[in-house]
């Protein structure tokens, strides 16, 4: 959601239902009650079952390239992925991907 839309819901304190809530960008996912902790605990399984260091360094750069330049931005990025590429939960990826199972992310 833009600043533009940010300020007029804040000046205007309009309702908004939750389907304009995700359209609009101001929630990610809308879920039904009756399957909304199912629905909630699997994306954040997803997100647990990702390699910690990637996670940890994708809202690192996120967020820091919300108060920096483009080029500085994709400096931290190539940064970043040099160290990423470079992990112990980098090398388990691949041999996960290329044996066909889940991988065992350790954080290093």
């Amino acid at each position: 959601m833009g600043v533009a839309r940010a300020l007029e819901l804040l000046w205007t304190a309009e309702f908004i239902d939750a389907e304009t809530a995700e359209r609009i960008g101001l929630v990610n996912h809308v879920y039904p009650d009756e399957s909304f902790l199912d629905d909630a605990m699997a994306l954040a399984g997803r997100i647990a079952a990702a390699a910690p260091l990637s996670v940890r360094y994708i809202k690192r750069t996120v967020y820091r390239s919300l108060a920096t330049d483009m080029l500085t931005s994709f400096d931290l990025v190539s940064s970043h992925m040099t160290v990423v590429r470079s992990s112990e939960d980098h090398v388990e990826a691949v041999a996960a991907f290329r044996e066909k199972r889940a991988p065992e992310f350790k954080g290093r």
